[in-house]
């Protein structure tokens, strides 16, 4: 007689991430979408906005990068890999911080992960060579994805780079400076290019081509449909058949 496995379904909640250049709407779509949603999940805001972070690694990892960076928007100190080395720990750092919401099947959504550090470095290392950066983010998110899964979902918001800039500028009151403003529409068409490579994960809203209603009607529902049949969520480092972070199932296997 042939006995058919189990195929047992994780109760861990999803973890999602949204990404896009600064402006381009990611904390207010967002926030709109998930007013609209049953269950809440549990947000986790963007490097940037992370002024109230209770101190521990993350945050004292964090005021590092702010310090070699002296300022810079995009915590640039000149040394683009060990800042992605940095940048990776936060983001390990985060999902440990999660796990606890995530097992217990609550949604988590990341304001930016690691596909920001993946932008954002590759174009420091190939500033005048857009196919170069390209091959750069996806290797490092490649990279990253062996130090902690990937999200499950990737919300990709863009929109036209000058009114993006436009807007930060407004909501920040600060003007940046040619350069920086040319790493925004550099970072724009590389966020685009890189979501392109890897169309299950990803999904894009264009604000050029969608209106505030049909965006944050779009995120919800992305949302709100990743939440189904997950898989478990194992360390990379241990293999395929590593015990599930969440819920402690082996591949294959019943409960632990």
């Amino acid at each position: 007689m042939t006995i058919t496995p189990v195929v047992l379904s994780c109760t861990r909640g999803p973890l999602i991430s949204i990404e896009g250049i600064t402006g381009v709407g990611k904390t207010y779509l967002t926030s709109r979408a998930v007013e609209a949603l049953d269950n809440q999940p549990l947000m986790l805001e963007a490097f940037s906005q992370r002024t109230n972070e209770r101190p521990g690694l993350g945050k004292a990892l964090l005021r590092a990068l702010r310090e070699a960076s002296a300022g810079d928007p995009f915590l640039r100190g000149g040394t683009p890999m060990a800042e992605a080395l940095l940048l990776l720990a936060i983001k390990r750092h985060d999902l440990d911080s999660l796990m606890a919401e995530l097992s217990s099947g609550h949604a988590v959504i990341e304001g930016r992960s690691v596909d920001t550090t993946a932008v954002c470095q590759a174009l420091q290392l190939h500033p005048d060579d857009p196919d170069a950066a390209l091959e750069m983010a996806a290797a490092l998110r490649e990279f990253a994805s062996s130090y902690r899964p990937l999200p499950d979902l990737t919300i990709l918001v863009t929109d036209n780079a000058h009114e993006a800039v436009v807007r930060a500028q407004r909501r920040d009151q600060c003007v940046f400076t040619p350069e920086q403003a040319t790493f925004m529409r550099e970072a724009c068409a590389l966020y685009e290019r890189l979501a392109a490579t890897d169309p299950t994960r990803y999904r894009v809203v264009d604000r050029r081509s969608v209106d505030e209603h049909e965006a944050a009607e779009l995120i919800r529902s992305w949302i709100h449909d990743t939440g189904t049949g997950l898989g478990c969520m194992r360390e990379p480092w241990q293999g395929p058949r590593a015990r599930c972070m969440c819920c402690g199932h082996r591949a294959g296997s019943g409960p632990a």
